[in-house]
């Protein structure tokens, strides 16, 4: 165990590494100059150009750049936001409360529809729960976020009056006005993801089901649900826990279409403003630490793996 989690851990550096030569390189393919956007007015002028670019290191060869930035990430230091000139570390930390919060709670109705509806529907296969299940799951995945979101403003926030249709509250401020400002876009993200564990775990459990170690419980004696709790399920999360990380590290990246509808602001609006300003500090810190957290989940769903399945710790 420990020695695997070394391994592990070494195997983390040189794909944050590469990761960052990825996020450093292909910004450069985007169109515009970030001097004539933060020269203003005097854009005109080749000297104040020319000193905002001496300033950035825009003057510099990309390699004199990338290495300039990559120091200053291994010190912490995501430099400062070109536009409101505020350094990229606090805006990452001011918006990731945010971020986690609404990610979370979008989670959390992912996995508790989702997992559920999809071990009815393996148990009580081409019967009417399957169907409905089945029915309700393709509706969530195909059902567009943007029109969802939209749909419920008019029916929680327009005619029932219920709910805020926009903005946020943080969660110390006033907890249940917190969650009032998250729930709708928590759902319309969730639902969405809730479909997905919903197939992925019927197919799991159907093929669980189907082994020979669950024909031996039965035989055996042992009560129904102690079987697909206890033998089918056990064995079949373990494809699910690995779509569910990826799942979790998509929602805490930030929902882009989904925060913009609802004001929310977290990671999405601010990556949104900070490439169509050309602000590219912030579009750095901002994907490099979602970067960070999907190889940390990555990280997780190993973990649990080995957790849920002790063979996997012999390996």
């Amino acid at each position: 165990m420990g020695l695997w989690l070394i391994r592990r851990l070494g195997q983390v550096v040189p794909t944050l590494l590469i990761l960052s030569v990825l996020i450093f390189g292909l910004q450069q393919l985007m169109p515009g100059d970030p001097a004539l956007i933060l020269a203003g007015e005097e854009r005109g002028d080749p000297q104040v150009l020319a000193e905002i670019r001496a300033e950035l290191l825009l003057d510099r060869p990309l390699w004199e750049q990338y290495l300039a930035w990559l120091g200053r990430v291994l010190m912490g230091d995501f430099g400062f936001s070109w536009r409101i000139r505020l350094p990229v570390a606090q805006l990452i930390l001011d918006k990731l409360p945010v971020t986690l919060q609404l990610g979370l709670m979008a989670f959390v109705i992912a996995v508790a529809i989702g997992v559920p509806a999809g071990i009815v529907s393996a148990v009580w296969k081409d019967r009417p729960a399957d169907w409905v299940a089945n029915g309700l799951a393709l509706a969530g995945i195909s059902t567009p976020n943007f029109w969802m979101g939209i749909m419920m403003i008019l029916l929680f926030s327009v005619h029932l009056g219920w709910l805020p249709p926009s903005g946020y509250v943080p969660l110390a401020e006033d907890p249940l006005q917190s969650l009032a400002t998250t729930i709708m876009p928590a759902f319309v993200l969730g639902g969405s993801i809730a479909g997905v564990l919903m197939r992925h775990t019927r197919a799991a459990m159907l093929t669980a089901l189907a082994q020979d170690y669950v024909r031996t419980a039965r035989a055996k004696g042992l009560p129904e649900r102690l079987v697909i709790a206890k033998h089918a399920l056990r064995n079949a999360l373990i494809p699910v826990v690995t779509l569910g990380t990826i799942e979790l590290g998509r929602l805490l990246a930030g929902a882009v279409l989904t925060e913009q509808i609802f004001t929310i602001p977290g990671f999405g609006k601010l990556i949104v403003d900070a490439v169509f300003n050309r602000d590219y500090p912030v579009v750095q810190g901002v994907v490099m630490a979602t970067a960070l957290i999907f190889v940390l989940l990555s990280l997780l769903a190993d973990l649990l793996y080995m957790a849920i399945n002790p063979r996997l710790r012999a390996a």
